[in-house]
């Protein structure tokens, strides 16, 4: 445990004392240590508390001194000690950190953390019983208690969801090119293959050349495209003949998909080297006004490369699709597990329930949520967050911007917690479309956030639960399929092969993995599951 440091008071001052002549003592009455009259103890000074903490951050971490920190340590009377690790390298320095037995205080994890690292540490007692505390801290209080019971472990809750909305992206079409080539929005899958081929043949960008085509998708098949979760590759949607949930990336959904675009790879009407495209070499293959499909979703959309298509077509327009019904009649998309992340405690902090406490008003203040009207310097909480306007921040069009070395310089306590999140009290309570300033942006955001208030969401029945063999092997497992889909999508491996590769999946581990979440799947309806 890290030793805390201590501001000692001196709690009595040696007091001005008379000496006799002869034998050099003090008066009995004024011995040392004694208050006399007239004078007053000092005040006992607050206690700071070091804090430490280790978490990733995705791209460069900011620095280790900053105002950002100093605002931090003044407000709270802490020694704030963070320590930021780039995503890439954070796996190897967790494993580290977990392995030396010399836990942090706060730890921040990834969600891919939750199935394996969590659920191991927690069941070793590294970590601190959240539950206790909930009710005591507002940003706590908030969250749904299906999300609460994802964190469960051996039936305690060991850690602090991290917010994200429930919404996930969303298709995005050229609404510009559909009315170029008189077409409408598609439907069904069926649909959508007719448009992709249109991109592709029908000169949707009117220069008379062939240089567009339909769908842009990466390595992973990336974006997955499902319009619902029964084809979406990560939902249990479908049952088996036992009535089973089994996941989506073997579903018939999954099958139907694949068999889509092996016909598109075909007629070039997707991305040729989407195997091997990154995420951010998918996203130009759009961006550049090459491909007319793409994604979307209300938070986290890139104003620079709409901008760059902009530039290069200024009349872009664009249009989401909504779900589309499947094959049971439902019609909605799969919800988001309202998480994104997680901060856990060090269980040595139930001994030092100050400095406990201290780390849960950090914890909640960084959890605040501000409605946008209230998103600048009239609301102190979030001018202080935010880091000062003028300094940290400017206030453009009534909409807060970030300076450009906001994160770079350290400028805001924003950028040091943990948990720096707000968690929402409606996910459309965010209003995102309006922190955009490209109109075709904004547009596009505050459509889907308009569909999205109208959409039945999909409750994954796997939220929360634990499988063993699928954390052992899972992922592996995973890739394989998905390497398999990969090859069906460019022929070297047919389509037909499909009732082959679910069996594959199932020999491999697959069916211990459907048999130890069912074994804790209550519910048995899909229709029920959707919300």
């Amino acid at each position: 445990m890290l030793k805390k440091r201590r501001l000692t008071a001196v709690m009595a001052a040696l007091l001005s004392i008379s000496v006799a002549a002869c034998g050099g003592q003090p008066k009995a009455e004024e011995k040392p240590g004694t208050t006399t009259r007239g004078e007053e103890k000092p005040a006992q000074t607050e206690q700071t508390y070091e804090i430490s903490t280790i978490d990733f951050r995705y791209g460069d971490p900011p620095p280790t001194s900053s105002p950002g920190l100093d605002m931090i340590n003044e407000k709270f009377k802490v020694d704030y000690k963070p320590v930021f690790v780039p995503n890439t390298a954070f796996d190897e320095k967790i494993n580290a950190v977990f392995a030396s037995g010399k836990i942090p205080d706060m730890i921040g994890l990834m969600s891919a953390d939750i199935k394996n690292r969590y659920n191991k540490f927690a069941k070793q007692g590294a970590f601190l019983d959240i539950e206790p505390y909930i009710q005591e801290y507002p940003s706590l209080k908030v969250v749904p208690d299906f999300i609460w019971d994802a964190m469960r472990v051996n039936g305690k809750i060991y850690a602090i969801p991290q917010y994200s909305p429930k919404y996930q992206v969303v298709t995005v079409l050229r609404k510009d090119w559909l009315d170029k080539l008189g077409l409408k929005p598609p439907t069904n899958y069926e649909e959508l293959k007719e448009v992709a081929l249109a991109f592709t043949n029908g000169d949707p960008d009117g220069n008379s050349k062939k240089d567009t085509y339909g769908i842009a998708i990466g390595q992973d098949i990336n974006p997955n495209f499902n319009q619902g979760p029964y084809w979406d590759p990560d939902a249990w949607y479908h049952q088996d003949a036992q009535g089973n949930y089994i996941p989506g990336i073997i579903g018939e959904g999954r099958r139907e998909f694949i068999t889509m675009l092996s016909e598109l790879y075909k007629q070039g009407a997707m991305t040729k080297d989407y195997a091997i495209l990154n995420w951010g070499d998918t996203n130009k293959e759009f961006y550049s006004g090459k491909a007319g499909i793409f994604i979307g979703t209300p938070r986290g959309m890139s104003q620079d490369y709409m901008n760059g298509l902009l530039s290069i077509h200024p009349d872009a327009q664009f249009i989401s699709l909504g779900p589309f019904e499947d094959n049971y009649g439902n019609k909605g998309l799969t919800s988001g597990a309202g998480y994104n992340g997680i901060t856990v405690l060090s269980a040595k902090l139930a001994d030092e329930p100050e400095k406990l406490k201290k780390i849960f008003e950090m914890i909640d203040f960084g959890r605040q949520f501000y409605p946008q009207d209230q998103r600048n310097d009239t609301n102190a909480d979030f001018d202080w967050w935010s880091g000062k306007v003028g300094v940290g921040y400017d206030m453009q069009d009534g909409v807060q911007v970030n300076k450009e070395n906001f994160a770079s310089d350290g400028l805001a306590p924003s950028t040091y917690f943990v948990d720096n999140t707000s968690w929402a009290p409606q996910d459309f309570d965010n209003d995102y479309s309006i922190t955009y300033q490209t109109k075709q942006l904004a547009d596009l955001v505050e459509e889907i956030e308009s569909m999205y208030k109208e959409i039945k969401l999909y409750a994954n029945p796997i939220n929360g639960l634990e499988s063993p063999t699928d954390n052992s092997k899972g992922a592996e497992l995973r890739k394989y399929v998905m390497d398999e889909q990969v090859k069906m999508i460019a022929g070297t491996r047919p389509v037909s092969d499909w009732d082959k590769l679910v069996q594959e999946y199932l020999d491999k581990g697959g069916a211990q993995i459907i048999q130890e979440y069912n074994a804790n799947i209550k519910e048995k309806d899909p229709k029920a599951l959707f919300k």
